[in-house]
């Protein structure tokens, strides 16, 4: 792995609580159940989890009120056939800037009540992370691009949220970008990034809604190219699961170009707070980006 990849991954890594804890804050469920949609229909691990049609609605309306369809091709793994009715039913309880104001709201509220109004190392975190958005660029990430032409979010606490929001969904953007690259379609992507992340296949992709039928078709696909045999990568399908993140690493150079050599005191303030919020049962004990880490250096 080469070094602006490991950079690249070690911010992934350190961003991921901080901006992914929206998806789990009690405070956003319960702003999205007062404008009718369900609660979160429970936990796992004490960590509350989303409501999906609430989870489609409000991610989606940080590109305005676009369609089921435009949402389904942003988010990229999911099945369309949950997405769109799932938008269709929440435009018919709200409207986009209402339920993307929910979502901000609820996002700063679960940091304030876990990190603090203005927890330390607040003024410094946002100073390197407004470099390394500043720094990026809209074309082909219609995530990142949406929460480009939103207002940061006051005070302090909501502004840095924003910013590491921006640099989650652009990775997430330019990954989109890299396995469309390779030719590999959205059930695909699912199950061949289930053993890269040291998962067993058709585990964490159940919940982006494809069905049985579904994943035997796109294993047989990935088993007809070689990359994937008895549930598990080849070598050669390994190595292409490998070059898909490396050219995603690539596509947040900008990024990384831009913190230099603060690299270290980012990730260490936001490893920092992720700690916090994992503790308090904002985010869920591990991301997708530790998980292939902890599979990559086991290797």
């Amino acid at each position: 792995m080469n070094e602006l990849s490991k950079a690249a991954r070690r911010l992934a890594i350190a961003l991921e609580p901080a901006a992914g804890q929206v998806y789990f804050s009690p405070e956003a469920h319960e702003n999205y159940a007062r404008l009718g949609f369900g609660p979160s229909p429970g936990d796992f691990s004490g960590v509350a989890a989303p409501e999906m049609a609430a989870y489609f609605t409000s991610r989606g309306s940080i590109m305005g009120q676009v369609s089921g369809e435009v949402v389904a091709a942003a988010f990229g793994v999911f099945n369309p056939a949950i997405v769109v009715p799932s938008v269709t039913h929440g435009w018919s309880l709200t409207d986009a800037a209402t339920i993307c104001a929910a979502r901000d709201r609820g996002a700063i509220g679960q940091l304030a009540r876990i990190l603090g109004e203005h927890p330390e190392g607040l003024d410094r975190a946002n100073q390197i992370l407004a470099r390394a958005v500043g720094a990026l660029r809209p074309e082909g990430r219609p995530l990142y691009g949406g929460l480009a032409t939103l207002p940061l979010p006051e005070p302090a606490l909501g502004a840095m949220w924003r910013r590491t929001d921006m640099l989650r969904e652009f990775r997430g953007d330019s990954h989109i970008n890299a396995w469309t690259a390779a030719g590999v379609d959205a059930c695909e992507m699912c199950l061949f990034t289930e053993p890269f992340w040291g998962l067993p296949l058709r585990t964490y992709s159940r919940t982006r809604g494809w069905s049985d039928a579904d994943f035997d078709a796109a294993e047989a696909r990935l088993v007809a190219r070689g990359w994937l045999v008895e549930g598990g990568f080849t070598d050669a399908g390994r190595e292409e699961r490998e070059r898909i993140e490396l050219a995603t690493d690539l596509q947040c150079r900008p990024a990384i170009e831009a913190v230099g050599d603060d690299l270290d005191e980012l990730v260490a303030i936001l490893s920092r707070w992720g700690a916090a919020i994992r503790e308090a049962k904002g985010y869920p004990a591990s991301g997708p980006q530790e998980l292939a880490n902890a599979v990559s250096n086991s290797r």
